[in-house]
């Protein structure tokens, strides 16, 4: 599987884009602030055309280059939950923050929702580009959380990590980490049982592809992230 990823200009939020190979279609993950321009070099670098665009949840960091990217072919994918922030997501995000973005980027923050939604729920299969997707429902950093399983690893991952399948995990797992709760949306509760039942019960030759920071397996994280060794019974 052709796996591209490289960070958002604001908050290092990992965009994905992923194919069966070179010059075929492809699904885009979590297209954050900033992004047009690298995805588009990384597109026509590898002849890719984008199928779908899927959103691990619905924070600005992760969604807001969204509409531009879709266009008015391409559809958006978010699971029910979190399916609101799309309509005012400027409004359902922190003044702080976006005037925080507005002094980087020199321009006022402008949202505008996708042209074609699709809802997904926990146990969908997608197939999209050629790639089938398993959508596992994760809430606790947000309500509408999700993590999307393939059956496949990155073109030559193997030999580097003992792997057999991929898990875009967004902001629910992080390498030695979890995603925060203490934000709107947030259930510390919601999310101790997410690791618990959905996180936990992944193998551990699991590839976790994860919203911010590095790529790590679940083996890695089962045995040394202490949001997972200290969760209670």
């Amino acid at each position: 599987m052709l796996t591209i990823a490289f960070p958002a200009r604001a908050f290092d939020t990992n965009c994905y884009v992923l194919a069966p190979g070179a010059g075929e279609e492809c699904v885009i993950v979590d297209p954050g602030i900033g992004v047009e321009e690298t995805l588009r070099e990384v597109l026509a670098e590898h002849r890719l055309r984008p199928a779908a665009v899927l959103l691990t949840h619905g924070h600005v960091d992760h969604v807001y280059s969204v509409t531009p990217v879709c266009g008015s072919d391409t559809a958006a994918y978010i699971h029910a939950d979190d399916r609101y922030r799309l309509h005012d997501l400027l409004g359902q995000s922190n003044p702080g923050l976006i005037a925080m973005l507005e002094q980087q980027f020199g321009a006022a923050a402008t949202w505008t929702e996708p042209t074609n939604v699709v809802e997904i729920t926990d146990g969908t299969r997608l197939t999209l580009a050629g790639l089938e997707l398993d959508v596992l429902h994760a809430p606790g950093h947000t309500e509408g959380s999700v993590m999307f399983g393939i059956d496949r690893v990155p073109d030559g991952i193997r030999d580097q990590v003992d792997v057999d399948r991929t898990m875009v995990t967004g902001d629910v797992l992080f390498a030695g980490s979890v995603g925060r709760t203490d934000l709107p949306g947030g259930d510390p509760a919601a999310m101790q049982r997410s690791l618990r039942d959905v996180v936990l019960p992944l193998p551990d030759t699991t590839l976790v592809l994860p919203g911010h920071y590095q790529a790590t397996t679940m083996a890695h994280e089962r045995a040394t992230n202490p949001y997972l060794r200290d969760l209670p019974a």
